[in-house]
């Protein structure tokens, strides 16, 4: 079974974002999507510690340590782009002027539903951070994440079992074996990746798929 690595599904997920989108790019996996913005595009990427224009990661020996993301790793900026303090950001969170906030999640529901925190964990305390904002805020919520867990289980199912960041406000998820996307009718794949079959995924996901069309 072909599993993308986390720089493929920042690529994949960088071909679904439209040109001249405002963009958030979420702690982890997300931040890497910026990496992968094609020559025909422009896309104006947002990090909620309060830049507008993130550019890709810079080269080694070029970061400028006061140029990070909200995830602590350094950033570039691009022309024409600027900073700004937390309440304007988030009040752009919040007002609806990002068309798409991509983020990583623990499970999401069938219904769109998306767990991105957990309270069971015992170095660090619960924080949800600005992911409550942004799944309301954003015009559409796309998810990039692993699709199974460590151990293998699904992290895609019917019910999510850890607190909700937010309820029914997924559109598209991406993970390293697929592409779906949450619809009235149920979880709908758009794309398998490779050789992947549908009964493949289907078998390590925790809801009912609908195939391909």
């Amino acid at each position: 079974m072909l599993r993308l690595s986390p720089e493929q599904m920042a690529s994949r997920v960088a071909e679904d974002i439209p040109d001249g989108a405002y963009v958030n790019l979420g702690i982890g996996m997300p931040t890497k999507v910026a990496n992968y913005v094609s020559a025909d595009k422009q896309v104006i990427y947002h990090s909620e510690n309060g830049i507008l224009g993130v550019g890709p990661a810079p080269s080694p020996g070029e970061e400028n340590p006061n140029l990070i993301n909200a995830g602590k790793q350094y950033v570039t900026l691009l022309p024409g782009g600027c900073y700004f303090d937390n309440a304007e950001s988030f009040a752009m969170m919040r007002g609806g002027h990002l068309d798409i906030a991509v983020l990583g999640a623990f499970q999401i529901s069938m219904h769109g539903d998306i767990a991105n925190w957990a309270t069971d964990n015992d170095k660090f305390p619960p924080a949800v951070g600005g992911a409550m904002d942004l799944a309301v805020g954003a015009r559409k919520l796309f998810v990039v994440m692993r699709h199974t867990t460590r151990d293998n289980g699904p992290k895609i199912l019917e019910k999510c079992t850890y607190p909700l960041t937010g309820s029914g406000v997924v559109h598209r998820i991406f993970t390293d074996l697929a592409v779906i996307d949450i619809t009235p009718k149920g979880l709908q794949v758009v794309e398998l990746y490779g050789d992947n079959t549908f009964e493949d995924v289907q078998a390590l996901t925790g809801a009912p798929l609908r195939p391909p069309a």
